[in-house]
């Protein structure tokens, strides 16, 4: 048995050193050390990372490596790119590495190397997508597919989603891409609107190719494009699926051919470089697609041979972890200054809290610490002017990861200087405030200067990269998932299961026939469930009668 993580030698060093830096500020600790800017800072893999601005000492640094030493991170490091099933719940291995490994690596899963399976499924994303982006895929009635539809939720449908605005300004403008993952019917009206059937392709992405809201939207389409094409044999030109139930994708109409699989050694969170990228792959081409895969691949690397103290998805979960499970902070703001990236922070979302998410060690035991924090966020400059007064003078710590880009990919004018500077200055702000005596000096009236001070001492990261490339997106998503990893490992829990996304799904597919029913139902729920079930059927149908 593992020793807890509370009795590990360097937790104990930390809740002995936790209260001497918690009194130390930002001020202070740069004031006496003049350096501090420039030495705690690390470039590698094209991402320079600025972590000077944290709460830390060099002692916090060393214990808290130290801490990940005792936990056996390189060892948990170097079973997952082995191959080893370290989803241990699930019994499976965690292989989204294996999804960017190039070529001619080897990974072996019972004792067979899934590289090349890899890139086969690679491979014929690749012919598909070349065929569509230039025509020569055709719908039913002849005409080429200019409308894309990506039908999926959850992994599904968040990466795609995130990686296609992230890199929109590489995509194929002639082309339309709708993503459609929410069981409400507004989701696929609006998604569908002003499309025509006969131009129109839909991906179909689930593993089973039964999931309920996945599939209920599938459904839905293809009434949609029958209502239109009429002839059921239209199905196999405009549907193509990423699964891996041959059967089942062969009964709803679509070719087998047309399946892209996946594996199960792949975390539906962790699968955007699986097929289920097919929709990015279409919208930014096979070669932007490897150059993608090739900067997951870079950062991969990374984590896996640099030394836990230069590593930066390490040093990026060790400060997270610090504030979460030391400093209590509930939550971490992502606060990307590209407009591109605005939906990157709500793929982190799922990301980091389906991951590490747990209150149940990997031994069964329950936690006594905190784990995953809440993450959230918004593009800048937009985010200064709607929740950074809480980040600054609200009662809450909330650390923050600032990410901006050198070069811009629309250079006009000032824009880009203006965009900037914001950043370093938003974590000056937040590092250093001004003082109630700085205020004052200013000539502010007495009765305003408590309101316009800033106490600071509030932490962040600068990532700093030089454009946002398919490359480089590639990089910041691995750099994310390697820290949930870290911090994983540290906290004794399985990031790769998400037990806790059930219950809630089983309790629907029990209700949904008591709401369906033609007749009154024998409920037996508790008291609020039942009236609210009740109240939803009486309005329902009085107003149907309407």
């Amino acid at each position: 048995m593992t020793t807890p993580l509370t009795k590990r030698a360097a937790w104990q060093s930390l809740q002995t050193h936790f209260p001497q830096v918690r009194e130390l500020t930002l001020r202070q600790l740069f004031a006496d050390d003049a350096q501090r800017g420039a030495r705690l800072t690390l470039d590698a893999v094209g991402i320079y990372y600025d972590y000077s601005k944290h709460r830390v000492t060099d002692e916090t640094l060393k214990l808290l490596v130290q801490l990940a030493e005792e936990s056996g991170l390189a060892d948990r490091i170097a079973a997952m790119f082995r191959g080893d099933k370290i989803n241990s719940t699930e019994k499976r291995a965690v292989l989204h590495v294996a999804l960017r490994a190039p070529r001619g690596a080897s990974i072996v899963v019972d004792g067979q190397n899934v590289i090349p399976a890899v890139h086969a499924v690679l491979d014929r994303m690749a012919d598909f997508a070349k065929r569509v982006r230039s025509g020569q895929w055709r719908g039913h009635t002849g005409r080429p597919i200019r409308n894309i539809v990506n039908i999926g939720i959850g992994g599904s449908d968040l990466g795609p989603v995130m990686a296609y605005e992230a890199l929109r300004s590489y995509s194929q403008r002639e082309l339309t891409f709708r993503f459609v993952s929410n069981v409400d019917g507004t989701d696929f009206a609006e998604a569908v609107i002003d499309l025509d059937p006969a131009e129109t392709l839909f991906i179909v992405a689930s593993k089973t190719f039964t999931t309920l809201e996945t599939m209920t939207n599938a459904e839905t389409a293809r009434t949609w494009l029958l209502a239109k094409l009429t002839d059921p044999a239209a199905v196999a030109r405009h549907f193509v699926a990423v699964s891996t139930n041959t059967n089942l994708v062969q009964k709803f109409g679509i070719d087998p051919a047309n399946m892209f699989e996946f594996w199960d050694w792949v975390g539906g969170r962790y699968s955007m470089t699986s097929a289920i990228g097919l929709s990015t792959m279409l919208a930014i081409g096979p070669d932007h697609y490897r150059e993608m895969l090739d900067g997951f691949h870079q950062m991969d690397e990374h984590f896996r041979t640099a030394p836990l103290n230069r590593n930066l998805p390490v040093l990026m979960a060790l400060l997270g972890l610090w504030y979460t499970s030391f400093f209590k902070a509930e939550t971490l703001a992502v606060l990307p200054y590209e407009q591109y990236l605005k939906r990157f922070p709500a793929y982190l979302q799922q990301l980091t809290m389906e991951s590490n998410g747990k209150t149940v060690t990997l031994e069964g035991t329950e936690v006594d610490y905190q784990t995953g924090a809440v993450y959230w966020g918004e593009p800048g400059t937009n985010g200064q002017h709607s929740f950074y007064q809480l980040i600054h003078q609200g009662t809450k710590l909330i650390p923050c990861d600032f990410i901006a880009f050198v070069q811009p990919l629309h250079d006009l004018g000032r824009h880009h200087d203006l965009l900037l500077a914001n950043v370093f200055a938003q974590a000056e702000a937040l590092a250093f405030g001004k003082t109630s005596q700085e205020v004052a000096s200013e000539g502010v009236p007495a009765e305003l200067v408590r309101h316009k001070t800033f106490t600071g001492n509030r932490p962040s990261s600068v990532l700093l990269l030089d454009k946002l490339t398919p490359a480089t997106l590639g990089k910041l998503i691995a750099l994310y998932e390697h820290a949930v990893f870290t911090q994983g490992i540290i906290w004794g829990i399985d990031s790769f299961d998400q037990w806790g996304v059930e219950l809630g799904k089983k309790l629907a597919e029990r209700i949904i026939p008591e709401l369906e029913a033609k007749t009154e139902p024998t409920l037996g729920h508790d008291s609020s469930t039942n009236t609210l079930i009740r109240r939803y059927r009486q309005l329902k149908h009085s107003s149907a009668g309407k």
